[in-house]
């Protein structure tokens, strides 16, 4: 019987220990990380108490912060030098492909300006709407109504919620960068546990 790399078995049970993790398994992001966040603060990175995939460096006026979501690493800094030297040596660490100007980055567009970046979420907006199945329908002047009985609804209770649920953690979603949507989905995002028809039709 042949095994792959990184496996050792003692017959006769089969038993195969693995001596080296392998990507696309469980333990395979966390070890990923860990050894990312090693390597940043080795190059004088310090990791943000607000959110564990920020790292910011400083040094005199030089300053750089990266985000990084599994494999995927946004970097910024105000010195393109000092940007430009800390790629060599995570290139040096790590074969790193460098993909150019932030263009799109979880579903988030970046578009620049002569006053500087727009985010917004125009292609993931329209996926929402096409997986709705709302692709031709009219757009309303206001996302909801104003005296609404959600609380209140008596209709059937969904017979799968994972829907609504999916929309709902979309919309959440969404208010990165349409925050005048925020009260709305915060309204929807009461009735997860248990959504009726009139949830999913105030949420479509």
């Amino acid at each position: 019987m042949h095994m792959p790399p990184g496996f050792s078995c003692s017959s006769p049970t089969m038993a195969c220990r693995l001596r080296k993790f392998l990507y696309g398994l469980r333990q395979a992001p966390r070890l990923w990380l860990a050894k990312l966040s090693t390597t940043l603060a080795h190059y004088g990175f310090v990791r943000s108490y607000a959110h564990y995939s920020l790292f910011t460096y400083r040094k005199g006026k030089v300053f750089l912060a990266l985000l990084v979501y599994v494999d995927d690493i946004i970097l910024t800094g105000n010195v393109p030098q000092a940007c430009s030297e800390f790629k060599t040596y995570l290139n040096n660490c790590f074969r790193i492909k460098d993909l150019g100007p932030l263009r799109y980055f979880l579903g988030i567009e970046v578009a620049r300006g002569p006053h500087g970046l727009f985010l917004y979420q125009r292609k993931y907006a329209l996926e929402i709407v096409q997986e709705s199945g709302l692709l031709g329908s009219k757009p309303t002047t206001f996302p909801m109504e104003e005296n609404h009985k959600l609380a209140l609804a008596k209709g059937n209770v969904l017979d799968d919620p994972s829907r609504y649920r999916r929309l709902v953690g979309c919309l959440i979603y969404l208010t990165i960068t349409r925050p005048e949507l925020c009260h709305v989905v915060h309204i929807l995002s009461q009735f997860m546990q248990a959504p009726r028809e009139e949830h999913m039709d105030a949420a479509r």
